[in-house]
């Protein structure tokens, strides 16, 4: 009789202790929910805390909404979540520059931005981002054939290959210059202000298609000269990352999902030598005769190099995925903005391997596409409601925590 007594007395005791607990939690989920950033000192903080990482989360945003609209089994519903989440990635874009250049005017801190060995490296994300919109603008509303959009995606195709030149052009140099990199903590975002010129290129393909004569011509001219510069860079840093890698191993949990990274540069690298090859043979043999026959080689060529590229691209999606996993089984990977690293790369392969489909004809092509594609959403819909949770508490607009790819690493003396 004692015995039960003092089994009963313990089973009630952890009921107790469960109900306390679980009431424990959902107080803290109630103060979390009444009281927005109260992870921060003050609401300023926010402005302060405000990092050109954001820009990653509409660069994700614009390619999840493309990958959908131009998903290779056509259904007229996915169309049209690929059309609001294209204006949701419109509205992400305009809001988070508010926000930084608020942050810019308000804290004349662009300087110290520019200089820092990780900060520095997501400014490559703005001008990404905005091409994403190009894009989604241009083949949204060409159905359509309004009048104004091919001047106004041309006008903003320019803003946009100006700032990834000057990405591409200043942040590697200050890289050798001013900022201080110790090789075994170096990681994959400093391909982040290279991969603009590449990614810029693609949305030059996709604005060749709207315009006809000389200003097509030159169009195709420029994206191929901006493939050339950032693909070959990106190979050369890639090649030194996997010898980071192979001495130093992988990343800390914090940055693990930054092994996603190079995947961009080879899928958007893939994605756009087919679509500038396409153009190239419908736009050249008509506008320049005295060349009759490169639209066609440029074709060939396109094919052959998108199917490479995307082989290797091929390699690094299985090295990454095996990376994530590797990792999560030895401990758990904290959430941050660089969650947002796994979409835009990935997607870039998932498009470069759906135009592979087109121009082949091949199932597997269309197939693997597909399943890419349903993950990207997938994980998207997961990073999304993480980043909006941890937004509204204020953890992730921490100022000591400004961005969290410059973990391990080290910041310059003043020289």
């Amino acid at each position: 009789m004692h015995s039960r007594l003092t089994t009963d007395h313990s089973e009630v005791t952890f009921c107790v202790d469960s109900v306390t607990t679980h009431q424990t939690r959902l107080d803290v989920i109630k103060s979390n929910i009444q009281r927005p950033m109260n992870k921060l000192d003050t609401r300023r903080d926010a402005i302060r805390g405000f990092s050109p990482a954001w820009f990653t989360a509409s660069m994700a945003t614009g390619m999840t909404s493309m990958l959908l609209y131009g998903f290779p089994y056509k259904w007229k519903p996915l169309e049209y979540i690929g059309i609001g989440i294209a204006l949701l990635n419109l509205v992400m874009f305009v809001f988070f520059m508010i926000l930084f250049l608020w942050r810019l005017i308000q804290y004349r801190d662009f300087g110290s931005l520019i200089l820092h060995p990780q900060q520095s490296m997501a400014l490559g994300a703005v001008p990404m981002a905005l091409t994403t919109i190009i894009t989604s603008l241009v083949t949204i509303l060409t159905p359509y054939n309004p009048s104004w959009m091919p001047m106004l995606a041309l006008v903003l195709w320019s803003i946009a290959i100006t700032f990834s030149v000057l990405s591409f052009m200043v942040i590697p140099f200050l890289a050798t210059s001013h900022q201080r990199h110790d090789f075994s903590k170096v990681n994959a975002t400093l391909l982040l202000p290279i991969v603009p010129t590449v990614v810029a290129a693609s949305a030059g393909a996709v604005l060749a298609s709207v315009h006809t004569g000389t200003t097509a011509v030159a169009i195709i001219l420029i994206s191929y000269a901006l493939l050339a510069m950032g693909v070959g860079l990106s190979m050369l840093f890639i090649a030194s990352y996997i010898i980071r890698l192979v001495l130093f191993k992988l990343p800390p949990p914090e940055i693990i999902f930054t092994v996603f990274i190079p995947i961009g540069p080879m899928g958007q690298s893939s994605y756009a030598i087919q679509l500038l090859g396409v153009q190239a043979l419908r736009v050249l043999p008509d506008s320049l005769p005295q060349l009759q026959y490169l639209g066609h080689v440029l074709h060939d060529i396109g094919f052959l190099f998108g199917l490479l590229m995307w082989a290797f691209a091929f390699w690094w999606v299985a090295h990454a995925i095996y990376s994530v996993v590797y990792t999560r089984i030895h401990g758990p990977v904290p959430f941050n903005l660089g969650w947002w690293a796994i979409i835009f790369p990935t997607g870039t392969f998932a498009a470069s391997c759906a135009q592979l489909g087109v121009l082949t004809g091949f199932t597997f092509f269309r197939v693997l596409a597909s399943l890419v594609t349903s993950c990207i959403v997938v994980i998207w819909i997961v990073v999304i409601f993480g980043t909006l949770c941890y937004a509204w508490t204020g953890e992730l607009l921490k100022p000591a925590n400004i961005n969290i790819l410059e973990l391990n690493t080290e910041v310059p003396d003043d020289r």
